[in-house]
C-alpha cells in the first residue's frame, strides 16, 4: 500500500507571450526566483535573443533540442528490503523528466561563472542541444547509476 496519497494535478501552465511555448513557459516559472515573473521573462527571452543571434535559426525549437537531450529515461529509487537499501532504477514519466531537465538546465546555467544570467543560460542551452554541458553530463550520470544497479531491477514495484 502507498504511503502517500497521489498528487493531484495543478492547472496547466499558460504559453509565453512571445513566443506561444508552454515549454518556454515552463523555463520561466522554473528561473522565477521569488515570484518575480518580468526578470524571468527578461532572463529567458534575453537567452533567446542571444542564441538567434548565434546564427539559431529558430530559438524555441533549440531549446526544446536541448531539454530532450538532457531528459532522463531512467533514475534510481532507493528501496528499503529486508534491511537494505538498493538503489532500483525505475522509468521516467515524460512530465517528471521535462521537470527535472528544467531543474538541471537551470541549475547548471546558474553554476557558470561570470556574466549575465541570460548570457549563461544561452550558453548552457546551447552546449544542452550539442550533449555537451553539465545539464548533459548529469543525465549521462543519472542513466549510468541506473545501468550500474540494473541487477537490482527485480525490486521495482
Amino acid at each position: 500500500m502507498a504511503r502517500r496519497a497521489r498528487t493531484i494535478k495543478r492547472n496547466e501552465v499558460m504559453p509565453d507571450a512571445k513566443y506561444q511555448s508552454l515549454t518556454v513557459s515552463k523555463l520561466m516559472n522554473r528561473i522565477m526566483k521569488r515570484g518575480k515573473k518580468s526578470r524571468a521573462e527578461e532572463i529567458v527571452y534575453g537567452a533567446m535573443d542571444l542564441m538567434g543571434k548565434q546564427g539559431s535559426k529558430d530559438p524555441v525549437t533549440d531549446m526544446e533540442t536541448a531539454i530532450k537531450n538532457i531528459t532522463p529515461q531512467l533514475k534510481v529509487k532507493s528501496r528499503r528490503v529486508g534491511g537494505a537499501t538498493y538503489q532500483v532504477p525505475v522509468e521516467v514519466p515524460p512530465q517528471v523528466g521535462m521537470s527535472l531537465a528544467l531543474r538541471w538546465l537551470v541549475d547548471a546555467a546558474r553554476a557558470r561563472s561570470g556574466k549575465s544570467m541570460a548570457e549563461k543560460l544561452a550558453a548552457e542551452m546551447s552546449d544542452a542541444a550539442k550533449g555537451q554541458g553539465n545539464a548533459a553530463k548529469k543525465r549521462e550520470d543519472t542513466h549510468k547509476m541506473a545501468e550500474a544497479n540494473r541487477a537490482f531491477a527485480h525490486y521495482r514495484w
